[in-house]
């Protein structure tokens, strides 16, 4: 469990610096404690990974003034729980994410988050995808794939991406002087 810990806030921090995470921003996450403990993904879910790997990120995000989303599994039409503060920018779902119904992961943030709320969807500045849960669809346009030192939590696949606006009507060097 040390390591699965270990190997969380690692990857939670080194996409904070890669991204350029700045407060106020939203990382949505996805994650298999099926896929880290080698079944396949919606198969065997692991309530105690789960809390371990939502209190590692919410720690590490929640210090930088950073927003998690957690994404629940398809029986929840990967729906996403988000502190109630970050609910009112998206449409709320009658959602209560359980190890069967939203995974196990989901359901450590329903009730470890301190006001929690489900939402339909939101789109989010970075993601990190744990055992290919497919986070993709809750991303900011245009996502931007993240190398972390890290590939692999247990036996699960590690991803992670950031966004950035659109290059419309210029190019990325004309973009990049604008931000100077």
């Amino acid at each position: 469990m040390d390591d699965i810990r270990h190997g969380i806030e690692r990857i939670a921090i080194e996409l904070c610096s890669c991204a350029g995470l700045k407060a106020g921003q939203i990382v949505a996450a996805g994650c298999s404690t099926s896929e880290i403990t080698g079944y396949r993904i919606g198969t065997s879910s692991n309530a105690d990974i789960g809390i371990i790997i939502f209190e590692t990120m919410y720690e590490v995000f929640r210090s930088r003034g950073i927003y998690l989303a957690v994404q629940c599994c398809e029986h929840l039409n990967r729906a996403l729980v988000v502190e109630q503060e970050t609910a009112s920018l998206w449409n709320i779902v009658n959602a209560v994410p359980t190890a069967a119904a939203g995974g196990a992961f989901a359901a450590a943030a329903y009730n470890g988050f301190k006001r929690p709320a489900c939402v339909e969807e939101i789109r989010a500045d970075a993601g990190l995808d744990i055992g290919g849960t497919l986070i993709g669809m809750h991303l900011k346009r245009v996502a931007v794939p993240v190398r972390l030192s890290i590939t692999r939590i247990g036996s699960a696949h590690v991803t992670a991406a950031r966004t950035r606006p659109p290059y419309i009507g210029g190019t990325r060097a004309e973009y990049d002087s604008n931000l100077s």
